[in-house]
């Protein structure tokens, strides 16, 4: 069994939907970026195409937007000022008292403006390990009004049963069920279908692909939901420049092609280390050995270029590997073309408490890989050489 099959029109979407010659005088191929913070009313309080303030509408926003509902095969998508921008505007669709299930391993961003920001506005979140279907089932209270998950997680790469997590939710009328679908894309993962209310996107990473924009997005079939994003959206002001929003635009006609070889890459890192005797162990959704491949596979058109691996050894180890690095960079984010390295217990999920990280696994010698798309030789050449000076072989 191999993986879902992939969206023949994805590419022809993600090249032309936004970027239609027609809507602009000169007909230009690629869209201008408009600047313009306030728009002509020839009547007042009637503007043109709805265009009256840039915070509230901007062209260039406008055409992202269309772009990234239709490569979800939705009908909305919002774009926010990062993708914390966009978590913080899908949570203030809840009211104090409300309460939140989230999944236990999730961006470190995510965690902090949970257990640190949601409780200052009255809401009550429990971090559970949604694995197994009857904790989700347990954690069910009449306040309940959200269910968060990442499929994959970051950076444990767990792969959650969405459709399963979906029918229980569902059960629920009053529940939303929200999805982070940074790691894969629309490219790869489409689950509007199976019942998720809102997808969410850190377009920072691949779907812009270029470590040049901080952006975030959310997607949604449900008209009331999009109208209450938009108003969170434009009341609250977290609103992406229209330069980045080009920016995104120009990446998102990319995004098969850098996909396709980040997964490429990926796959071949993750197996070379998992055959090397300086590491403990690999998580990828792509390898046989990976505990939910074959869930993956029956979820997914394909993985990205994200994997993790435990180091043999400690923080001093796993210190000098990161440090002995050449063409992976130890930074933190992922998704862009140059591969990243990063540590989470020291640096993305440093705000996790240290001991719920070690209950998670997220330990000091668990290292974060984001495979760009250079020659993957070269990238498992300066692995090799990392590791071996780390560990002394």
């Amino acid at each position: 069994m191999s993986f879902l099959p992939q969206d023949t029109a994805f590419a022809t979407k993600a090249v032309h939907i936004g970027s239609e010659p027609d809507q602009w005088r000169s007909q230009c191929v690629i869209p201008p970026i408009i600047l313009s913070t306030t728009f002509k009313q020839n009547t007042p309080g009637q503007p043109p195409q709805g265009f009256e303030y840039s915070r509230s509408n901007n062209p260039t926003r406008r055409n992202l937007e269309r772009c990234i509902a239709s490569l979800e095969e939705a009908k909305h998508g919002l774009c926010y000022s990062s993708g914390l921008g966009a978590v913080t505007a899908v949570t203030h669709l809840l009211s104090a008292g409300d309460h939140i299930i989230s999944g236990d391993d999730v961006y470190g961003g995510t965690y902090r403006y949970f257990a640190q920001v949601a409780p200052k506005i009255g809401l009550e979140v429990d971090f559970v390990d949604l694995r197994k279907i009857e904790n989700l089932i347990k954690y069910i209270k009449p306040n309940t009004k959200m269910v968060w998950i990442e499929n994959p997680t970051n950076p444990l790469m767990t792969v959650f049963d969405v459709k399963a997590i979906s029918a229980v939710v569902k059960q629920h009328p009053d529940i939303l069920l929200v999805l982070d679908n940074t790691f894969l894309t629309a490219y790869y993962q489409k689950s509007l279908p199976w019942g998720v209310d809102i997808v969410l996107y850190s377009l920072t990473k691949y779907m812009n692909g270029h470590s040049d924009v901080v952006m975030g997005a959310t997607v949604t079939n449900d008209d009331s939901l999009q109208a209450r994003l938009k108003f969170l959206q434009n009341s609250m002001g977290v609103v992406p420049s229209p330069f980045d929003c080009w920016l995104v635009t120009r990446g998102l006609k990319t995004l098969p092609c850098r996909l396709k070889e980040h997964e490429r890459g990926s796959i071949e890192v993750a197996k070379f280390l998992e055959s090397h005797p300086c590491v403990k162990g690999v998580l990828h959704p792509g390898l046989p050995s990976h505990p939910n491949h074959e869930l993956a596979k029956s979820q997914w058109s394909g993985t990205s270029g994200m994997l993790s691996f435990y180091v043999n050894g400690g923080a001093e180890e796993t210190r000098i590997f990161l440090e002995s690095l050449l063409i992976f960079r130890c930074a933190e984010s992922l998704g862009g073309i140059e591969s990243l390295a990063d540590l989470p217990a020291e640096m993305t999920h440093k705000s996790i408490p240290k001991e719920t990280r070690d209950a998670l696994g997220i330990t000091d010698n668990l290292v974060r890989l984001s495979v760009g798309v250079e020659g993957y030789t070269d990238l498992i050449a300066d692995l090799d050489q990392a590791l071996r000076k780390a560990c002394k072989v």
